[in-house]
Protein backbone atom coordinates (compact mmCIF):
# COMPACT_ATOMS: atom_id res chain seq x y z
CA UNK A 1 0.00 0.00 0.00
CA UNK A 2 1.23 3.20 -0.90
CA UNK A 3 -0.31 6.32 0.95
CA UNK A 4 -1.28 8.98 -1.95
CA UNK A 5 -0.92 12.47 -0.15
CA UNK A 6 -0.22 13.68 -3.66
CA UNK A 7 -3.10 12.57 -4.71
CA UNK A 8 -5.37 13.97 -2.03
CA UNK A 9 -4.55 17.14 -2.00
CA UNK A 10 -6.72 17.35 -4.66
CA UNK A 11 -9.94 17.66 -2.75
CA UNK A 12 -9.38 19.78 0.12
CA UNK A 13 -12.63 20.80 2.45
CA UNK A 14 -12.59 22.11 5.69
CA UNK A 15 -13.66 20.10 8.47
CA UNK A 16 -17.50 20.17 9.09
CA UNK A 17 -18.66 20.58 12.78
CA UNK A 18 -15.20 21.33 14.25
CA UNK A 19 -15.83 20.47 17.86
CA UNK A 20 -18.11 17.44 17.38
CA UNK A 21 -15.89 15.09 19.54
CA UNK A 22 -14.63 12.15 18.17
CA UNK A 23 -13.83 8.85 19.32
CA UNK A 24 -12.29 6.95 15.83
CA UNK A 25 -12.52 3.31 16.91
CA UNK A 26 -10.49 1.66 14.37
CA UNK A 27 -7.04 2.49 13.15
CA UNK A 28 -3.87 0.87 12.32
CA UNK A 29 -0.18 1.82 12.55
CA UNK A 30 2.63 0.17 10.86
CA UNK A 31 5.95 1.15 9.41
CA UNK A 32 7.02 -1.37 6.81
CA UNK A 33 9.63 -0.64 3.88
CA UNK A 34 8.03 1.81 1.99
CA UNK A 35 5.06 2.04 3.68
CA UNK A 36 4.93 4.01 7.12
CA UNK A 37 1.93 4.87 9.13
CA UNK A 38 2.83 5.84 12.70
CA UNK A 39 1.68 8.10 15.54
CA UNK A 40 2.75 10.88 13.48
CA UNK A 41 1.19 10.42 10.35
CA UNK A 42 -2.14 9.32 12.59
CA UNK A 43 -2.37 12.88 14.14
CA UNK A 44 -1.32 15.03 11.10
CA UNK A 45 -4.60 12.77 9.41
CA UNK A 46 -6.66 13.36 12.37
CA UNK A 47 -5.52 16.95 13.30
CA UNK A 48 -9.11 18.93 11.23
CA UNK A 49 -11.24 17.16 13.08
CA UNK A 50 -11.80 17.20 17.18
CA UNK A 51 -10.79 13.48 17.62
CA UNK A 52 -10.28 12.55 21.38
CA UNK A 53 -9.22 9.00 21.74
CA UNK A 54 -8.55 6.11 19.51
CA UNK A 55 -8.68 2.66 19.37
CA UNK A 56 -6.11 0.28 17.58
CA UNK A 57 -6.79 -2.42 15.99
CA UNK A 58 -4.53 -5.08 14.95
CA UNK A 59 -3.38 -5.29 11.54
CA UNK A 60 0.13 -7.77 11.74
CA UNK A 61 2.67 -4.87 13.13
CA UNK A 62 5.80 -5.52 14.88
CA UNK A 63 4.98 -9.11 15.72
CA UNK A 64 8.15 -11.11 17.33
CA UNK A 65 10.47 -12.39 15.62
CA UNK A 66 11.06 -15.66 17.65
CA UNK A 67 9.64 -17.43 20.27
CA UNK A 68 6.45 -19.72 20.01
CA UNK A 69 4.39 -18.87 17.07
CA UNK A 70 1.16 -18.44 19.14
CA UNK A 71 3.05 -15.64 20.78
CA UNK A 72 4.84 -13.65 18.23
CA UNK A 73 1.38 -11.17 18.00
CA UNK A 74 2.05 -10.35 21.74
CA UNK A 75 4.70 -8.06 20.00
CA UNK A 76 2.19 -6.05 18.90
CA UNK A 77 0.47 -5.13 21.65
CA UNK A 78 3.85 -4.35 22.96
CA UNK A 79 4.50 -2.05 20.27
CA UNK A 80 0.72 0.27 20.58
CA UNK A 81 1.33 0.06 24.36
CA UNK A 82 4.61 2.03 23.86
CA UNK A 83 3.20 4.60 21.14
CA UNK A 84 -0.04 5.47 23.77
CA UNK A 85 2.25 6.10 26.58
CA UNK A 86 3.82 8.31 23.84
CA UNK A 87 0.33 9.49 22.73
CA UNK A 88 -0.78 10.02 26.67
CA UNK A 89 2.66 12.19 27.74
CA UNK A 90 0.85 14.98 25.70
CA UNK A 91 3.67 15.94 23.24
CA UNK A 92 1.55 14.94 20.29
CA UNK A 93 -1.59 17.11 20.40
CA UNK A 94 -4.53 16.33 22.70
CA UNK A 95 -5.98 13.52 21.07
CA UNK A 96 -5.43 10.36 23.32
CA UNK A 97 -4.35 7.48 20.62
CA UNK A 98 -4.31 4.14 21.39
CA UNK A 99 -6.73 4.61 24.45
CA UNK A 100 -7.92 1.19 23.58
CA UNK A 101 -6.01 -2.13 22.11
CA UNK A 102 -7.47 -4.67 20.46
CA UNK A 103 -4.81 -7.10 19.40
CA UNK A 104 -4.70 -10.93 17.71
CA UNK A 105 -4.90 -14.37 19.31
CA UNK A 106 -5.27 -17.24 17.15
CA UNK A 107 -8.87 -18.60 18.75
CA UNK A 108 -7.98 -21.86 16.35
CA UNK A 109 -5.84 -22.95 19.29
CA UNK A 110 -8.72 -23.81 21.34
CA UNK A 111 -8.32 -24.05 25.27
CA UNK A 112 -4.48 -23.25 24.65
CA UNK A 113 -4.71 -19.93 23.88
CA UNK A 114 -5.83 -19.01 27.82
CA UNK A 115 -1.78 -18.18 27.81
CA UNK A 116 -1.91 -16.44 24.76
CA UNK A 117 -4.89 -13.94 25.98
CA UNK A 118 -3.18 -13.68 29.46
CA UNK A 119 -0.20 -12.69 28.17
CA UNK A 120 -1.85 -10.05 25.62
CA UNK A 121 -3.32 -8.61 28.97
CA UNK A 122 -0.23 -8.58 30.72
CA UNK A 123 1.86 -6.41 27.71
CA UNK A 124 -1.50 -3.81 28.03
CA UNK A 125 -2.97 -4.52 31.59
CA UNK A 126 -4.36 -0.68 31.00
CA UNK A 127 -5.51 -0.86 27.56
CA UNK A 128 -5.90 -4.13 26.35
CA UNK A 129 -9.86 -4.70 25.33
CA UNK A 130 -10.62 -7.54 22.70
CA UNK A 131 -9.24 -9.96 20.34
CA UNK A 132 -9.71 -9.81 16.40
CA UNK A 133 -9.42 -13.51 14.81
CA UNK A 134 -10.05 -12.64 11.06
CA UNK A 135 -12.79 -14.56 9.63
CA UNK A 136 -12.82 -12.57 5.87
CA UNK A 137 -12.41 -15.64 3.56
CA UNK A 138 -11.18 -16.49 0.70
CA UNK A 139 -7.73 -15.83 1.23
CA UNK A 140 -6.74 -14.45 -2.19
CA UNK A 141 -8.26 -11.28 -1.05
CA UNK A 142 -5.36 -10.07 0.83
CA UNK A 143 -5.20 -11.48 3.89
CA UNK A 144 -1.65 -10.69 5.55
CA UNK A 145 0.70 -13.60 6.25
CA UNK A 146 1.17 -14.29 9.69
CA UNK A 147 -1.94 -14.16 10.76
CA UNK A 148 -4.08 -16.80 12.83
CA UNK A 149 -5.13 -20.22 10.13
CA UNK A 150 -7.80 -19.30 8.49
CA UNK A 151 -10.46 -21.55 7.51
CA UNK A 152 -14.22 -21.66 5.51
CA UNK A 153 -16.92 -20.38 8.22
CA UNK A 154 -14.04 -19.88 10.79
CA UNK A 155 -16.98 -18.87 13.37
CA UNK A 156 -18.79 -21.15 13.23
CA UNK A 157 -15.36 -24.17 13.95
CA UNK A 158 -16.43 -26.07 17.01
CA UNK A 159 -12.34 -25.42 18.17
CA UNK A 160 -12.53 -21.60 17.27
CA UNK A 161 -15.05 -21.36 19.86
CA UNK A 162 -13.74 -23.57 22.16
CA UNK A 163 -10.93 -20.63 22.23
CA UNK A 164 -13.47 -17.97 21.45
CA UNK A 165 -15.50 -18.88 25.17
CA UNK A 166 -12.67 -17.72 27.05
CA UNK A 167 -13.03 -14.06 25.85
CA UNK A 168 -16.03 -13.56 28.41
CA UNK A 169 -13.69 -14.98 31.16
CA UNK A 170 -11.19 -11.99 30.70
CA UNK A 171 -13.76 -9.58 29.90
CA UNK A 172 -12.61 -9.39 26.10
CA UNK A 173 -14.38 -8.21 23.10
CA UNK A 174 -14.19 -9.87 19.58
CA UNK A 175 -13.69 -8.43 16.46
CA UNK A 176 -15.44 -9.46 13.69
CA UNK A 177 -14.43 -9.05 10.40
CA UNK A 178 -15.54 -11.18 7.24
CA UNK A 179 -17.01 -10.81 4.16
CA UNK A 180 -20.99 -10.01 3.41
CA UNK A 181 -21.37 -13.84 2.68
CA UNK A 182 -20.44 -14.91 5.74
CA UNK A 183 -22.92 -12.34 7.71
CA UNK A 184 -25.23 -14.97 9.21
CA UNK A 185 -22.45 -16.74 10.87
CA UNK A 186 -21.93 -13.54 13.25
CA UNK A 187 -25.34 -13.85 13.64
CA UNK A 188 -24.75 -18.02 14.97
CA UNK A 189 -21.84 -16.69 16.90
CA UNK A 190 -23.61 -13.91 19.00
CA UNK A 191 -26.80 -16.18 19.96
CA UNK A 192 -24.23 -19.27 21.14
CA UNK A 193 -22.48 -16.51 23.41
CA UNK A 194 -24.67 -14.16 24.50
CA UNK A 195 -22.71 -12.49 26.89
CA UNK A 196 -19.71 -11.62 24.79
CA UNK A 197 -19.71 -8.24 23.02
CA UNK A 198 -19.35 -8.26 19.30
CA UNK A 199 -18.25 -5.95 16.92
CA UNK A 200 -19.40 -5.70 13.52
CA UNK A 201 -15.99 -4.53 11.28
CA UNK A 202 -16.75 -2.77 8.15
CA UNK A 203 -20.70 -3.29 7.69
CA UNK A 204 -19.96 -7.35 7.60
CA UNK A 205 -17.68 -6.43 5.01
CA UNK A 206 -19.93 -5.78 1.46
CA UNK A 207 -18.03 -7.04 -1.81
CA UNK A 208 -19.53 -5.10 -5.21
CA UNK A 209 -16.66 -6.05 -7.46
CA UNK A 210 -19.52 -8.62 -9.20
CA UNK A 211 -17.37 -11.48 -7.54
CA UNK A 212 -21.01 -11.82 -5.82
CA UNK A 213 -23.74 -11.42 -8.55
CA UNK A 214 -24.66 -7.81 -9.33
CA UNK A 215 -24.46 -4.56 -7.24
CA UNK A 216 -28.08 -4.50 -6.48
CA UNK A 217 -28.65 -8.01 -5.40
CA UNK A 218 -25.36 -7.91 -2.99
CA UNK A 219 -27.32 -5.11 -1.41
CA UNK A 220 -30.28 -6.75 -0.98
CA UNK A 221 -29.03 -10.13 0.15
CA UNK A 222 -27.03 -7.64 2.79
CA UNK A 223 -30.05 -5.94 3.66
CA UNK A 224 -31.50 -9.00 4.85
CA UNK A 225 -28.65 -10.32 6.62
CA UNK A 226 -27.74 -7.04 8.39
CA UNK A 227 -31.44 -6.48 9.42
CA UNK A 228 -31.03 -10.77 11.34
CA UNK A 229 -27.80 -9.77 13.31
CA UNK A 230 -28.69 -6.70 14.70
CA UNK A 231 -32.18 -8.98 16.30
CA UNK A 232 -28.64 -9.81 18.80
CA UNK A 233 -28.32 -7.61 21.77
CA UNK A 234 -24.50 -8.00 22.28
CA UNK A 235 -23.69 -7.31 18.82
CA UNK A 236 -22.22 -3.65 17.59
CA UNK A 237 -21.69 -1.99 14.58
CA UNK A 238 -18.77 -0.47 13.10
CA UNK A 239 -19.88 2.48 10.86
CA UNK A 240 -17.38 2.81 7.89
CA UNK A 241 -14.36 0.99 6.28
CA UNK A 242 -16.00 0.50 2.66
CA UNK A 243 -13.29 2.71 1.01
CA UNK A 244 -11.01 0.05 1.25
CA UNK A 245 -9.84 -1.71 -2.10
CA UNK A 246 -11.54 -5.24 -1.24
CA UNK A 247 -15.36 -3.44 -1.24
CA UNK A 248 -14.85 -3.46 -5.22
CA UNK A 249 -16.58 0.17 -5.25
CA UNK A 250 -13.39 1.46 -7.18
CA UNK A 251 -12.67 5.02 -5.79
CA UNK A 252 -9.03 4.41 -5.53
CA UNK A 253 -9.11 3.82 -9.71
CA UNK A 254 -10.20 7.46 -9.78
CA UNK A 255 -8.19 10.04 -10.99
CA UNK A 256 -9.07 12.64 -8.27
CA UNK A 257 -10.72 11.42 -5.02
CA UNK A 258 -14.40 12.02 -4.35
CA UNK A 259 -15.66 14.40 -1.83
CA UNK A 260 -17.48 13.69 1.29
CA UNK A 261 -20.73 14.21 -1.47
CA UNK A 262 -19.95 11.82 -3.89
CA UNK A 263 -18.80 9.33 -0.62
CA UNK A 264 -22.22 10.10 1.01
CA UNK A 265 -24.17 9.70 -2.24
CA UNK A 266 -23.08 6.03 -3.43
CA UNK A 267 -22.20 4.98 0.71
CA UNK A 268 -25.69 6.85 2.58
CA UNK A 269 -28.14 3.95 1.85
CA UNK A 270 -25.53 1.49 3.40
CA UNK A 271 -25.15 3.39 6.06
CA UNK A 272 -28.46 4.71 6.67
CA UNK A 273 -29.48 1.01 6.83
CA UNK A 274 -27.53 -0.51 9.42
CA UNK A 275 -28.17 2.54 11.73
CA UNK A 276 -31.71 1.79 11.45
CA UNK A 277 -31.12 -1.91 12.52
CA UNK A 278 -28.85 -1.22 15.19
CA UNK A 279 -29.68 2.49 16.59
CA UNK A 280 -27.01 4.42 17.69
CA UNK A 281 -26.79 3.02 20.82
CA UNK A 282 -24.81 -0.17 18.98
CA UNK A 283 -23.55 1.82 16.02
CA UNK A 284 -19.78 3.67 15.92
CA UNK A 285 -18.65 5.64 12.72
CA UNK A 286 -14.70 4.65 12.32
CA UNK A 287 -12.10 5.29 9.88
CA UNK A 288 -10.00 2.45 9.19
CA UNK A 289 -7.22 4.29 8.44
CA UNK A 290 -4.72 4.18 6.75
CA UNK A 291 -6.50 1.54 4.37
CA UNK A 292 -9.60 3.26 3.57
CA UNK A 293 -6.74 6.42 3.30
CA UNK A 294 -6.25 5.01 -0.39
CA UNK A 295 -9.41 6.42 -1.43
CA UNK A 296 -10.11 9.34 0.37
CA UNK A 297 -8.94 11.40 3.24
CA UNK A 298 -9.43 11.82 6.76
CA UNK A 299 -11.21 15.20 6.51
CA UNK A 300 -13.47 14.11 3.76
CA UNK A 301 -14.64 10.79 5.17
CA UNK A 302 -15.35 12.37 8.78
CA UNK A 303 -17.28 15.10 6.64
CA UNK A 304 -19.32 12.35 5.07
CA UNK A 305 -20.54 11.05 8.28
CA UNK A 306 -21.33 14.68 9.89
CA UNK A 307 -23.47 15.36 6.39
CA UNK A 308 -25.36 11.86 7.08
CA UNK A 309 -25.97 12.25 10.86
CA UNK A 310 -26.94 15.86 10.75
CA UNK A 311 -31.01 15.03 11.06
CA UNK A 312 -30.23 13.35 14.20
CA UNK A 313 -30.94 14.45 17.37
CA UNK A 314 -27.80 15.61 19.39
CA UNK A 315 -27.36 12.21 21.88
CA UNK A 316 -28.05 9.70 18.91
CA UNK A 317 -24.96 11.94 17.48
CA UNK A 318 -22.47 11.39 20.12
CA UNK A 319 -23.53 7.87 20.30
CA UNK A 320 -22.15 7.64 16.71
CA UNK A 321 -19.62 9.69 17.05
CA UNK A 322 -17.89 8.77 20.22
CA UNK A 323 -20.04 7.29 23.29
CA UNK A 324 -20.67 4.16 21.84
CA UNK A 325 -17.42 3.37 21.06
CA UNK A 326 -16.11 4.90 24.93
CA UNK A 327 -19.00 2.06 26.64
CA UNK A 328 -18.08 -0.77 24.29
CA UNK A 329 -13.72 0.02 24.54
CA UNK A 330 -14.42 0.98 28.29
CA UNK A 331 -12.93 4.78 27.33
CA UNK A 332 -14.24 7.60 29.04
CA UNK A 333 -17.54 9.49 27.59
CA UNK A 334 -17.78 12.92 26.27
CA UNK A 335 -18.80 14.02 29.58
CA UNK A 336 -16.14 12.14 31.29
CA UNK A 337 -13.70 13.13 29.11
CA UNK A 338 -14.37 16.94 29.34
Amino acid sequence: MVLNDECLQQVEEEALEPDLPILDPHHHLWDRPGNRYMLEELVADIAPHRVRQTVFIECTSMYRRSGPQQFQCIGETEFVQGVAAMSANGGFGDAVACAGIVGSADLLLGEDVVPVLEAQLAASPNRFRGIRHRAAWPLQRGIAPGQPKQVPHLLLDETFRAGFKHLRRYGLTFEAWLFHPDIPDVADLARAFPDTTIILNHLGGPIVDGEYGPRDEVFGKWKTDIAEVAKCPNVVAKVGGIQMVVNGFGWHEREKPPTSDELLAVNGPWYEHIIEQFGPDRCMFESNFPVDRLSCSYTVLWNQFKKLSKGFAADDRIAMFHDTAARVYRLPLVAEAG
